[in-house]
């Protein structure tokens, strides 16, 4: 599991303390990490305040680090120099909403439609059968006036 950390102590036996500062979570999502308790040890030659990335096993064992400075020089390059600011993120996100709920409004909106073909389509049978009924005594009466001596 990929980190970015910050060294903050150095002792002589060539340990440095690593505070974790963010974790990431996919391929461009990070999160910030708040514990303060949130530290490791490891062998390297950092000095303090040295940001450094560092692959965690999962029971937090240092199995990689390296200078992060060349990382977040290409984050600033790939997203800040483009004006991608949190505002700007903040206001995509929000559209991207705002899309998902007119999506959610049209597809109700062609549900509730749908169900209204299917009632009109019933009614229309309905009728429909009612029709030949109607036709068919009609027929029958029809037929009983051209043949007044079948009836009886």
């Amino acid at each position: 599991m990929l980190h970015l950390a910050q060294v903050t102590q150095t002792d002589p036996g060539g340990k440095v303390k690593l505070q974790l500062l963010a974790q990431q979570k996919a391929e461009h999502a990070w999160i910030v990490l708040t514990d303060e308790d949130s530290c490791v040890w490891c062998h390297a030659d950092y000095h303090p305040g040295t940001l450094v990335l560092l692959e965690l096993s999962p029971t937090k064992q240092v199995q990689h680090i390296s200078d992060a400075t060349r990382w977040v020089l290409e984050t600033i390059e790939q997203y800040l120099s483009l004006g991608i600011t949190p505002a700007i993120l903040q206001e995509e996100v929000q559209r991207a909403e705002q899309w998902r709920q007119s999506l959610t409004l049209q597809s109700q909106e062609l549900g509730r439609r749908a169900l209204e073909v299917e009632a009109r389509r019933d009614q229309i049978q309905e009728l429909e059968e009612n029709l030949k009924a109607e036709k068919q005594n009609l027929e029958e009466i029809a037929a009983e006036l051209k043949n007044p001596d079948n009836s009886a």
